[in-house]
């Protein structure tokens, strides 16, 4: 089918939840992608931060062609031997003691979410169950993570939402000190906001948060969806602060395209469930653990996150240069290959001209265009990139 007849058949058979562009896409290959009607563009939104890895990345493909001849799924009431793997691969490379393994970032938060308030009230009673998180940030779609979303704009409509959040303004110390309270069990964060316009935590913020969650013995989540897994610079973005998080979730990166998600915990946050009290049927499967060993071991054994790091800075170069000729450029800020450039005008008109020109960018908080391309992506497609945003801005500068 070609993108038209795509479209019609979609139009009427799938829900209207997303304002969808006008093509459809059917092929992906590193750093690229083709839409039914042959169409090739240079992918840098890459799934929204999930092709870390880029598109169809062979060593993916090979053992997920492999695991699918030999067990697709089974019931998480038996030991599965890649999700153990992938549990011990993870846990050997961060501040974590075990893993639960879901579907998806909300899921994760879900479950972090359950975490908190489930070990809170094992220690504390039940009246303490509370969880502060920041403003523009961004949780998942659930109901409760929606509300734990401080974006008054996905609650319209959902109310009554879930009782237990209070919403604070990021990278404000004080204003999170002074809602902790006698109900207060946990403190919920992006490192770096990622919908929210792309914002990274101060640095003195992150540790100020540390420590005051240590001083009332909060539960520390950091929410890495779309930070982890080599975005940033380093394989997860807590590390840039010299602190740990008590519990960490991800999910984006982690499959190298297959759905899956993961909520990881240190302390006494890693043994406070017990059976029965959480679960996910499709959490862990051996397809999608096995899919995800494949694409967290090419992060790891080609150390993808340093070339985050370092092509983030080369994005950053060429952009500020950029700047100093086109005054729509107001700033550009972000770490590794999470990068925000923020624009005075409305950003949609340059995402769709970009588009035209065979470059796939996305647009958050109206006008800021966020890149983040897969990992590996190299420096000629960012230079191709760069060259069509450059073309964009001068063109709606005149």
């Amino acid at each position: 089918m070609n993108n038209e007849k795509i479209k019609e058949m979609g139009l009427k058979y799938i829900m209207n939840t997303y304002g969808r562009h006008e093509f459809a896409l059917v092929r992906g290959e590193g750093s690229w992608v083709w839409d039914a009607d042959g169409k090739k563009y240079l992918d840098m939104v890459a799934g929204i931060a999930v092709n870390n890895v880029g598109h169809c990345h062979p060593r993916v493909v090979a053992a997920i062609r492999e695991q699918a001849g030999t067990l697709l799924h089974c019931s998480n009431l038996y030991w599965i031997e890649p999700q153990v793997k992938l549990g011990k691969l993870l846990t050997d490379n961060s501040f974590a003691e075990n893993v639960f393994f879901c579907n998806s970032g909300a899921e994760a938060n879900e479950a972090a979410i359950k975490l908190a308030r489930k070990w809170s009230s094992n220690k504390y009673g039940s009246g303490r169950y509370e969880i502060i998180t920041a403003d523009n940030s961004f949780h998942g779609r659930t109901l409760t993570t929606v509300t734990a979303t401080g974006q008054p704009k996905y609650h319209q409509g959902f109310e009554p939402l879930t009782p237990g959040f209070v919403h604070v303004p990021y990278n404000d110390l004080a204003a999170l000190t002074e809602a902790v309270g006698e109900k207060t069990c946990a403190v919920l964060l992006e490192p770096m906001q990622g919908e929210g316009g792309v914002y990274a935590g101060a640095s003195e913020y992150i540790k100020g948060v540390k420590k005051l969650c240590q001083e009332k013995d909060l539960l520390l989540i950091f929410d890495e969806v779309q930070t982890g897994l080599g975005r940033t610079g380093k394989l997860f973005a807590y590390q840039h602060y010299g602190i740990e998080p008590d519990v960490m979730t991800l999910a984006k990166g982690l499959g190298g395209g297959v759905p899956i998600g993961a909520m990881l915990a240190k302390g006494e946050a890693a043994v406070t469930f017990q059976p029965g009290e959480h679960a996910s049927t499709f959490g862990g499967n051996p397809l999608a653990t096995t899919a995800a060993l494949a694409a967290l071991g090419v992060i790891i054994d080609e150390k993808l996150f340093c070339q985050a790091e370092e092509k983030g800075a080369y994005i950053k170069k060429k952009v500020n240069a950029m700047k100093a000729d086109n005054p729509l450029i107001a700033e550009i800020r972000g770490m590794g290959l999470l990068v925000g450039i923020e624009i005075t005008i409305a950003g949609k008109p340059v995402q769709e001209y970009c588009q035209k020109k065979g470059l796939i960018i996305n647009c958050v908080q109206e006008k800021v265009l966020r890149l983040v391309p897969p990992l590996n992506i190299t420096y000629d497609e960012i230079d191709e990139a760069l060259a069509i945003i450059e073309e964009a801005l001068q063109h709606f500068l005149t």
